[in-house]
């Protein structure tokens, strides 16, 4: 662990839930949308119906009302956009360095930390990330952001850069397929510690070449929000 990660740990323990409150740890179940997955049938990757048809049973089988993974998944569901899939395997961008959380759409999503609105934008490519939502954080002298994806249109009226938030305040609900990229409704819910020149957007998924790179710089979400831990 590094003195970033030390920090996160440690944010994890006072930390506000990016879902409601009456959603508890009990609530949520792992999903495994990897390319290693074989009960994932390769059609489902080509249609938003049908990958939410499985993760939704997913869902139903274990009984929970969110479904979470997805950090440095290696998946195929990005080979369906010439946003992500550049035709060679070193370069293809198919590893996802975020966390999703699988959850109805219109569901509200909170600050975790005080922070301000650092940028917003609404992400339009086929596979992107839809309306999506930058926040800035700083905390013990780390000046770090987290990243709300797969967000309504809605979300996106009103805010203003620079905007202070409080920790626990409601900043944006869930979209549907039909704004949010053509996904399943979740957040895509990241880290950044170096946003660079980056504005209303960041990458969410890199390739084998940039992993090194993308791991240090996008640790994993689950040390501050601890759903697994």
């Amino acid at each position: 662990m590094n003195n970033f990660e030390n920090l996160l740990i440690k944010l994890s323990t006072e930390a506000a839930s990016v879902l409601p409150d009456s959603i508890n740890k009990i609530d949520f179940c792992k999903l495994d949308l990897s390319v290693f997955n074989d009960a994932i049938r390769p059609e489902v990757f080509e249609s938003s119906v049908l990958l939410e048809n499985f993760v939704w049973a997913q869902m139903k089988r274990n009984n929970a009302k969110v479904a979470v993974g997805g950090y440095l998944e290696p998946r195929g569901i990005y080979r369906r956009s010439t946003h992500f899939n550049e035709g060679d395997t070193l370069t293809e961008r198919n590893i996802h360095l975020g966390l999703d959380l699988w959850i109805e759409a219109g569901t509200p999503i909170f600050a975790p930390l005080n922070a301000e609105v650092h940028s917003f934008k609404n992400n339009q490519n086929f596979g992107d990330y839809g309306p999506t939502i930058i926040l800035k954080h700083q905390v013990e002298g780390f000046e770090f952001y987290t990243l709300y994806g797969h967000l309504s249109l809605e979300s996106l009226k009103n805010l203003l850069v620079g905007q202070k938030i409080a920790k626990g305040q409601q900043i944006a609900t869930l979209g549907t397929a039909t704004v949010n990229g053509d996904y399943p409704p979740h957040l895509h819910f990241q880290i950044i510690k170096d946003i660079e020149d980056y504005s209303g957007d960041y990458p969410g998924v890199c390739s084998k070449l940039e992993l090194g790179y993308y791991m240090k710089n996008c640790p994993n979400p689950d040390l501050l929000i601890n759903l697994f831990n």
